[in-house]
């Protein structure tokens, strides 16, 4: 082991130095940072820039024309086609489909999701995208969704709100968003409150285990598989997160799957007495096989595959979305004012039935999402070689990654105002929402794997956000830093601290 350690530090060393020396020859030279040097490839530009990976993402492939090659260090297998070419993207998630599975290396990867719908491909992940798809448009699972929704809004999100004005303290605002939708989450899926939204704020570890695995996630894509594998096996770096993490969630799920099969067996399946639908817990555990050949229900590392993606999903993306929606509101009051005025107009009594009409604001969460979407890259791998609409030819060893946060971005897709926060364009000259093809408006992916939880994440969005904007006046505390975490989730790398007011 001492021998591993000593090698491993000795690797992490030389590359130290051969960067220090490639930053220290661009000064000298004025050579751009992402030049392909020999054995190092563009590794060094890469470290140079991780601390501004999605703003650099968005320069390079700006100048590139939309799509850049990233070569790695010789045999590494870490060379990278990006592209934000919204005729790329199309054929890659769309025409030709079949070719462009999640693949292998990703299932590497993303080893931690297992065999969730996030993560695999062919008759399983049909089979995932079927039942879920079944469940999540269920309109008893909806209303359960609303009244999980509404309940913890005013009997957890509100309180601490209503707490932080009367003590007139700050409040993290991702902090509390990520609390609220993972207990909204967590009742959804597994029918289990774990009770962290309160004005206690008590420790949550499956939070902390989602930050580990999703930052140790986007620095695998960048580092040869053997490296962070090795870094995982000795515990050490963000592979040390990434073994702490798994820890936590088969616990924490072996706890709710094995309490779930005991109440499944004396009870049945179905909250009757409570007006409920069933859970998506439960819903996997009795899900029908005959339907369903690919599932595998008795099988408890299936039911935690399937439960984790969905939770993280549920808990990450959404309040993601809602952080910085609340930001960019707090740098546009003209934009909160109109959001205001649509609900004195369009919502005088508060009715879940009635978020639809609210178009501005739901124009105004397009835009946020947009500009920082909860997940920045999407990955894919293809199966066999092939050449893009633009014309870059692709093998079966390069990793594809579309920057969905560049992509929201690209003056040549939305125009020279591409950077600023105006959801008026979301707006027809008829006052509907206007409809933007997924192949440019990427936040929920597209084709076959567009993020079935879309409509769910829009409604707790509205949900949380009427409530907010119509009772509080929100401000960012002067000086706030507001970086971005380099990640695969997109999240604010010091909360976003805010003081409250009532209205």
């Amino acid at each position: 082991m001492g021998m591993i350690i000593g090698l491993l530090e000795i690797f992490i060393t030389l590359i130290f130095v051969l960067v220090l020396h490639c930053f220290l020859l661009h000064k000298k030279t004025k050579k751009p940072l992402l030049t392909n040097w020999p054995v190092l490839g563009m590794l060094p530009g890469l470290i140079l820039q991780i601390h501004r990976i999605y703003d650099g993402t968005t320069e390079v492939l700006e100048a590139a024309n939309m799509t850049f090659c990233f070569k790695g260090p010789w045999l590494t297998g870490t060379d990278i086609l990006a592209t934000v070419d919204p005729a790329n993207i199309h054929y890659i998630m769309n025409s030709n489909f079949d070719n462009y599975p999640k693949g292998k290396e990703f299932k590497k990867i993303f080893e931690v999701l297992g065999d969730g719908i996030f993560n695999v491909d062919s008759g399983l992940w049909e089979d995932m995208r079927k039942s879920s798809h079944a469940i999540f448009n269920h309109q008893d699972f909806q209303r359960f969704a609303v009244s999980t929704s509404v309940s913890k809004l005013r009997q957890g999100l509100v309180p601490i709100l209503e707490n932080a004005v009367e003590k007139n303290s700050l409040v993290d605002l991702q902090d509390l968003f990520q609390r609220f939708l993972f207990d909204t989450s967590s009742i959804l899926m597994t029918g289990h409150d774990p009770k962290c939204l309160s004005v206690e704020m008590p420790k949550v570890d499956f939070g902390d285990a989602v930050d580990g695995i999703t930052d140790a996630i986007f620095y695998r894509h960048a580092k040869p598989m053997f490296l962070w594998k090795l870094q995982y096996w000795i515990g050490v770096g963000v592979e040390k997160k990434m073994r702490r993490a798994l820890a936590v969630f088969d616990q924490e799920l072996g706890k709710l799957i094995s309490a779930k099969r005991e109440e499944i067996k004396s009870h049945g399946t179905l909250h009757g007495s409570k007006g409920e639908f069933m859970d998506v817990l439960t819903y996997y555990m009795t899900v029908d096989t005959t339907k369903y050949k690919h599932l595998k229900p008795s099988s408890d590392k299936f039911i935690r595959d399937a439960t984790l993606g969905f939770l993280i999903a549920g808990r990450d993306t959404t309040s993601s979305a809602l952080t910085w929606f609340f930001w960019l509101l707090s740098k546009n009051p003209e934009a909160v004012n109109k959001i205001r005025q649509e609900i004195d107009e369009k919502m005088p009594k508060y009715d879940p039935k009635d978020l639809d009409k609210l178009v501005y604001l739901q124009g105004a969460m397009c835009e946020a999402l947009r500009l920082y979407p909860p997940v920045p890259f999407n990955h894919k791998s293809p199966e066999k070689p092939d050449v893009l609409p633009s014309g870059h030819r692709v093998d079966e060893n390069w990793k594809i990654v579309i920057p969905t946060y560049a992509l929201g971005r690209m003056r040549s897709v939305w125009g020279d105002d591409a950077e600023s926060f105006r959801p008026d364009r979301w707006i027809s000259d008829s006052g509907r929402l206007r409809h933007e093809p997924s192949n440019k408006f990427f936040a929920f992916g597209s084709g076959p794997r567009t993020c079935l939880g879309m409509h769910l994440a829009f409604l707790q969005m509205k949900i949380v956000a009427v409530e907010i904007i119509q009772n509080y006046d929100i401000k960012v505390v002067e000086g706030h830093k507001t970086d971005p975490v380099p990640s695969v989730l997109l999240r604010m790398q010091h909360g976003l601290k805010v003081s409250v007011t009532k209205i």
